[in-house]
C-alpha cells in the first residue's frame, strides 16, 4: 500500500508540467558547482529531469548535459525549454545510456523518488570511474520564524519531507547513495547553499499547489488548503504586500564512484 501512494505521488507530476515549469525554482550554481567538483569530466547526467530547472542550470554552467525524465508530459515540457539540450525517456531504474558513459549523474529534487535496489546498479553502470552522483534538494529555510509557521500551517501535503531545512537534515542523516551496490561507491559528503527565491503571495501558493501532496489531493481538501497557506501569507508583515524574499537553501548530497 505505502508502495502503490509513493508510486501514486512520483506520477502526479505531469498534469502541472506547465505550472511546475512556472513556478518551481531553480537551483543555486554555488551547489551545482559543488556537486559536480570532484567529477573526472563535464558529460553529466540529470535524471529524474522533469521540465529541466537542474538542466538548465547544468548547462548554464557548460556542462554536456544529456536529461533523462519518465514522464512524457514533464519530457515535452523540458523539450520546449531546452530544444538545445538532449533529453530521453527513461528513468532511474532503466537509463538509456551506454555503460561509463557519463562523468557525474545529478538528481533535482527528484532522488527520493528512485527505487535504488534498481536505479543504484545502473546509476553505477553509467558513471565512468571517478564519477559523481549527487542529489540536489531545494529546502525552505525553517529557521526563519514566518517560515516555520508557513510550514506547520502548510502541512506534509505543501511543505512535506525535505521540504524544509530541519527536515531534509534530517532525511538524509540516514541516506545511502545508493542502498544497493554501496562498495562502488564512497562516503557520502553534504554541503547547502543559500537560494533566496523572489516571490509573491500568489506566486508562493502557485508554488506550493505544485507539490505531489496537493497535486493527488481531492480538490476541496486542496484548495483549503491553500486558502489556509494564503491566509498566513496576508497576516504576515513580511509576506503582505508585493515582492519578498524566500529564504531557501540547495542542499546536496553526493558520493563519488569508486
Amino acid at each position: 500500500m505505502e508502495q502503490d501512494e509513493r508510486a501514486r505521488h512520483a506520477s502526479s507530476f505531469g498534469a502541472a508540467a506547465t505550472a511546475y515549469a512556472e513556478h518551481r525554482p531553480d537551483y543555486a550554481q554555488a551547489a551545482v558547482r559543488w556537486a559536480l567538483e570532484p567529477a573526472p569530466g563535464l558529460r553529466v547526467l540529470d535524471l529524474g529531469a522533469g521540465t529541466g530547472k537542474l538542466t538548465a542550470v547544468l548547462a548554464a554552467l557548460g556542462a554536456d548535459v544529456v536529461a533523462v525524465e519518465p514522464d512524457p508530459a514533464m519530457l515535452a515540457e523540458l523539450r520546449r525549454t531546452l530544444p538545445e539540450v538532449r533529453a530521453l525517456p527513461g528513468s532511474a531504474e532503466a537509463i538509456a545510456l551506454p555503460d561509463a558513459s557519463v562523468d557525474a549523474v545529478l538528481a533535482g529534487n527528484a532522488m527520493h523518488w528512485f527505487d535504488m535496489a534498481a536505479a543504484g546498479p545502473e546509476i553505477a553502470r553509467v558513471l565512468a570511474p571517478g564519477g559523481v552522483l549527487a542529489g540536489l534538494w531545494n529546502v525552505l529555510d525553517d529557521r526563519v520564524d514566518w517560515v516555520a509557521g508557513l510550514a506547520r500551517v502548510g502541512g506534509s501535503a505543501a511543505i512535506g519531507p525535505r521540504d524544509t531545512l530541519g527536515d531534509w537534515r534530517a532525511a538524509t542523516a540516514g541516506m545511502h547513495l545508493p542502498k544497493t551496490g554501496a562498495a562502488r561507491f564512497g562516503s557520502p559528503e553534504q554541503a547547502e547553499f543559500p537560494h533566496g527565491q523572489r516571490r509573491t503571495a500568489d506566486s508562493l501558493v502557485a508554488t506550493l499547489a505544485t507539490r505531489a501532496g496537493m497535486l493527488v489531493m481531492p480538490q476541496p481538501q486542496r484548495q483549503a488548503a491553500l486558502d489556509r497557506i494564503r491566509a498566513v501569507l496576508a497576516s504576515r508583515p513580511e509576506t503582505a504586500d508585493g515582492e519578498f524574499t524566500l529564504p531557501m537553501l540547495t542542499g546536496v548530497l553526493r558520493v563519488r564512484r569508486r
